[in-house]
């Protein structure tokens, strides 16, 4: 017997617009019961769920825990810059010349991720 993540929840001030950012990382949509203004929204994808919940509390510090994506289609880096135009913000660059690395975004509330390449990049 074992447990299933049913979704990973992340704190934020404002749940809907947060999800709703999320919705376009992740070519998923925002739940049909969340509207704007509800303290929590949800977005499902074929991959799992995220689970956007308003607190008071403001981000501080470091994330204990971070995504790390990957794009579906194209390479880390048109994936780095659709996601810059959604809004996402440049935490760190960790790409080296032979085509290894990452980058580190920040979602709108701060909350940092990963761009890794994609599998055509991995094997290619």
């Amino acid at each position: 017997m074992g447990s299933l993540v049913r979704h990973i929840t992340i704190d934020c001030s404002d749940a809907y617009r947060l999800a709703t950012f999320w919705a376009a990382v992740l070519d998923a949509k925002v739940s049909d019961e969340d509207a704007p203004g509800d303290p929590e929204a949800l977005v499902e994808s074929a991959n799992g769920a995220l689970l956007f919940v308003t607190v008071p509390e403001k981000k501080s510090v470091k994330n204990r825990v971070h995504l790390d994506i990957v794009p579906a289609e194209g390479t880390r880096d048109e994936e780095v810059e659709r996601l810059l135009a959604l809004g996402a913000t440049l935490v760190g660059d960790h790409r080296v010349p032979d085509g290894r690395g990452w980058v580190t975004l920040a979602d709108p509330e701060g909350n940092e991720f990963c761009v890794e390449r994609g599998a055509a990049e991995r094997t290619g």
